[in-house]
């Protein structure tokens, strides 16, 4: 199969459904209004609530979403083979993730830009609302971890990614401060000044990391995590205008215009997928993902299609800074599809490789010794990229080399591998790390609101002890799970933690709708529920049962402890979800017999 027979259609597919799906959602369920004042203009603060311009605020809420899901979930679902995953990137993100995000980002600006667990307790009630607060906080920390985790792995010893990335954050600041003081209104100005210097960053990083002073940014796992939790608490303290925008903003510039690159690139190409459509692995059994395509497959591929961790953005930074209700239609369902066509492409970057050097890369060489398969193009690839790639598993190694080898196979681009792999890894670093800052300030949110029940300050965003308590608390915390944990252990649990979080985000968002008078439309966020719900339920009780819980119990005791916290971890998420399905689905019912709609509806 060739590439360009999938990209086109599915291109076309995703402009079909901005255009009518999200359009019909906007005017028949959201009633979108520019009259009614958002919460940015109601209470601006300009530290957390503070109007932006809307292409603005739509790289922010990109670069906030798109973490890692899309770029390493598709490339490890890949095991299931191409065909799998591209059905499900493509009819979930257009009936699922985009329109969880939409509806999601819509009802916290209709609220005044409330928290997901805040809706659940005004929408469902106290008992929904306080498991959802308990819910959500163990969800963002496990799914922290796991993105902070694909960070630490794709910039160890790499002295070119870290410096770029390094650059961003002095550079976003610069820009923040040009865009809303120095030049306040010169958004050009400013893009242009940032997407200037982010791409000198890039073309310098290269000669600066081979240099006499490329060592000063070789970090290795423990001092790289120590950074990476001191820019999330930074992050999450700065006012919003000042880091977190600038940056995500710029950062936007290349995560969309590498990702559009690549389009082309497989246009241009057109490589054909040497992966089969679907593998042996259909049933388990599989090397990289444990247990069968279902329902492993949709926890692994996870963000590109379905997000709950989008849910936490949508209710968290992006409805205080919204400018007009119009702009929700935009950036809710528009960003939620630029990630689905991220997870595209790194589907079909996957599976361009043959299978063997696939499987080389993505297990450990013990493990791949006993696949009776054998490696096709992979020493070839190692030279020309200068580095071994065998057995970095995790996806994101794999990935980098299924983009190099697209792009080097553009005109004039053969002798460039090198470049386009090191560019590889560091543009996943930099896609990732835009929303460990986001989460992080959203789950400070979250604790703020906790503690605020028991200390009133602590609830205000804006109070700065509040602010700065509740951040180190959540870098702390995860923190520790990437200290701890490897890409084994975390990446199983952040998929069944996020996609949890999206049947609760659904829940709320069907709420709203029914609470509203709208029932007879609740079916968009209802269908998707139902089917994420039981995915999700049915993947934690096999992960608990097959893997998490034998490790606990195993012969490896460095694990015992992981396995343990995964264990109870993944227990108590699922509880914690049964309890507020079955509370929004009375909530359902006390609203239909009081509103006497159970036929119209």
């Amino acid at each position: 199969m060739r590439a360009l027979y999938l990209i086109l259609p599915i291109l076309g597919i995703l402009a079909i459904a901005y255009r009518y799906y999200s359009a019909f959602i906007a005017a028949r369920i959201l009633v979108l209004d520019d009259a009614r004042l958002t919460p940015a203009h109601v209470r601006p603060d300009r530290h957390n609530y503070h109007a932006t311009t809307r292409w603005v605020l739509f790289g922010h809420h990109f670069a906030a979403i798109a973490g890692a899901g899309p770029l390493i979930g598709p490339v490890l679902a890949a095991q299931f083979g191409y065909a799998p995953g591209l059905i499900w990137l493509v009819g979930g993100v257009c009936l699922a993730g985009a329109v969880h995000d939409l509806v999601i980002l819509w009802a916290s600006t209709r609220s005044g830009g409330r928290s997901l667990a805040e809706l659940a307790r005004t929408e469902i009630g106290p008992v929904a609302g306080g498991t959802a607060a308990v819910a959500i906080l163990f969800i963002i920390v496990i799914a922290l971890a796991g993105l902070g985790l694909a960070v630490v792995n794709a910039l160890q010893q790499s002295a070119w990614g870290t410096f770029t990335i390094g650059a961003s954050i002095p550079l976003a600041l610069f820009v923040g401060f040009y865009m809303y003081r120095l030049r306040p209104g010169q958004i050009t100005e400013a893009t242009i000044i940032g997407v200037s210097g982010m791409l000198a960053a890039v073309f310098f990083g290269k000669p600066i990391a081979a240099s006499s002073i490329g060592h000063f940014f070789q970090f290795n796992r423990t001092e790289l995590i120590v950074l990476l939790a001191g820019y999330g608490f930074i992050a999450s303290v700065l006012p919003v205008w000042l880091l977190l925008t600038p940056r995500d903003y710029l950062s936007s510039f290349m995560k969309i215009g590498t990702i559009g690159a690549l389009v082309l690139g497989v246009i241009i190409v057109n490589p054909e997928l040497r992966m089969p459509a679907f593998t042996e692995f259909t049933s388990g059994g599989g090397p990289i993902v444990p247990g069968p395509l279902f329902p492993f497959a949709f926890i692994t591929i996870a963000c590109g299609a379905i997000s709950g961790f989008h849910a936490l953005i949508a209710s968290g930074t992006t409805p205080k800074m919204i400018n007009r209700e119009s702009d929700i239609r935009v950036i809710g369902y528009g960003a939620m599809l630029m990630e689905g066509l991220v997870g595209v492409m790194s589907m079909i970057a996957a599976s361009a490789l043959y299978p063997g050097d696939y499987f080389a890369i993505n297990t450990p060489p013990q493990v791949f010794a006993n696949l009776g398969m054998s490696v096709t193009n992979l020493p070839a690839l190692e030279a020309a990229v200068g580095e071994t790639v065998t057995g970095r598993t995790g996806g994101a190694v794999s990935l980098a080399v299924g983009m190099s080898q697209i792009f080097s196979g553009l005109p004039g681009m053969r002798a460039l591998v090198d470049y386009w792999y090191h560019f590889a890894i560091m543009f996943e670093a930099l896609f990732i790390l835009t929303t460990i800052d986001a989460g992080t300030r959203v789950a400070r949110f979250l604790v703020g609101e906790f503690f605020g029940r028991a200390y009133e300050p602590f609830g205000r965003p804006d109070w700065v002890p509040g602010a700065i308590i509740s951040s180190l608390l959540v870098v702390s915390a995860w923190g520790y799970f990437i200290w701890a944990g490897s890409i084994s252990t975390i990446w199983p649990m952040f998929g069944i933690a996020n996609q949890l979080l999206a049947s609760v985000a659904l829940a709320v968002g069907s709420t709203v709708i029914i609470n509203a008078g709208r029932a007879r439309y609740a079916w968009v966020t209802l269908l998707p529920m139902a089917f994420v719900s039981i995915t999700t339920l049915s993947a934690g009780v096999l992960s608990v049962r097959d893997n998490f819980w034998p490790m606990a119990i195993g012969r490896n005791e460095a694990l015992h402890l992981q396995g343990y916290l995964n264990s109870i971890l993944t227990v108590v998420m699922m509880v914690c979800v049964l309890v507020i399905l079955a509370s929004a689905a009375i909530r359902w019912i006390k609203v239909l017999t009081a509103q006497g709609s159970w036929l119209k509806a």
